[in-house]
């Protein structure tokens, strides 16, 4: 990788610029500028050229006191504001120095196949994270009082996740065994009369943007559980819609995500199928032939708020859609209350049980 990077400042003061989630461009954190994607894009036009075509022998990897299996994944460069020495993972796109605060981009990170062809703008920011957070503690009656009241966020990220985002047609051809169940008196006799059938069903099934993330770090279950997020927002890729947010770029490549994609798509359509048998007393499939006739992926940058803290000793991580808001993450469970509420609710099994049947002892 090149030893370059692009550090958006403002065009009017050189203050740090970062993409403003509620205008929807870039703002100066000193003079409060506002400036288009395009536009900045426009004035470090040449900046990113000069970054992506730069020998890639340039990049320098610190190793000191790291393994050699760890020195691999790190890449080192200088900060183009204040000089400071900044260390990142090897799929690290965007980033901030710790030292001056200035956003840093790489654009050699996201060039040829590592280039993202969609990015779905940042539609929340972080004081929206936090209030949403405080929500999701809401309601949750085992969550230990000291954890609402005394514990503090310890790290909150805006994190541009890489996505995979399937586009594809399916062929279904399924069978089902159904029974229709018919009854009537004859005299004193209950007669039933059950009639067999074989029921087909054939169809041509469209997917488009079936998402799978493309991050190793980033939890599949947490990013499936914050999940829809509407597409119709998404723009061109633009690197100054990084400023101010963290980005990797895929680790997973479109390969090793198809097979999740694959079983999303192949369980909606034996849903979607299965639906229109109706009118039967039982249904049971018999055949479930699927295939993919055509597809392929786009990549696309997803907005994602990471929030962690710890509680006694143990990390809670929590994840928050950046546009919607939607919030998921594990909880600590107050043990006295756990087990007060299972007394509680023997309790009122036991009464309902005395009511029921006390009578008969």
């Amino acid at each position: 990788m090149a030893d370059q990077v692009t550090n958006y400042q403002c065009p009017n003061c050189g203050g740090p610029l970062h993409f403003d989630s509620e205008t929807q461009k870039l703002k100066c954190d000193y003079c409060d500028s506002l400036f288009t994607p395009q536009e900045v894009e426009t004035f470090y036009a040449s900046a990113n050229e000069q970054a992506l075509n730069a020998e890639s022998d340039q990049w320098e990897i610190e190793s000191g006191q790291w393994t050699a299996e760890e020195a691999a994944h790190l890449k080192a460069y200088n900060c183009p504001s204040c000089g400071a020495r900044i260390i990142t993972d090897d799929h690290t796109g965007a980033t901030s120095c710790p030292y001056c605060g200035n956003n840093q981009i790489d654009p050699a990170q996201f060039d040829g196949s590592y280039r993202p062809d969609y990015v779905l703008p940042f539609q929340l920011d972080k004081d929206s994270a936090v209030s949403r957070l405080k929500k999701f503690y809401q309601g949750k009656p085992l969550l230990p009082r000291a954890f609402t009241e005394n514990n503090h966020i310890e790290e909150i990220k805006g994190v541009y996740v890489p996505f995979w985002l399937y586009n594809a047609k399916l062929d279904a051809d399924m069978t089902y065994h159904a029974t229709r169940t018919m009854s009537h008196r004859e005299g004193d006799y209950q007669v039933s009369t059950t009639s067999h059938y074989q029921v087909a069903r054939r169809g041509l099934v469209s997917f488009t943007r079936v998402p799978a993330d493309a991050s190793s770090k980033m939890p599949d279950e947490f990013m499936d559980a914050v999940e829809p997020f509407d597409y119709s927002k998404m723009v061109p890729f633009q690197m100054s819609y990084l400023a101010g947010y963290l980005a990797d770029r895929y680790d997973v490549d479109v390969k090793e995500d198809q097979e999740r994609a694959n079983e999303r798509m192949r369980h909606t359509v034996i849903s979607a199928m299965s639906s229109t048998v109706t009118g039967y007393s039982s249904v049971v499939p018999e055949r479930q032939h699927i295939r993919i006739v055509s597809g392929y992926a786009d990549y696309a940058f997803l907005p994602v708020w990471v929030l962690s803290t710890r509680w006694n000793g143990k990390p809670y991580l929590f994840v928050m859609n950046g546009q919607s808001g939607k919030m998921i993450g594990d909880l600590p469970v107050d043990n006295g209350k756990f087990f007060l509420y299972l007394i509680l609710i023997a309790l009122v099994i036991f009464a309902v049980l005395f009511l029921l049947f006390g009578g008969l002892f």
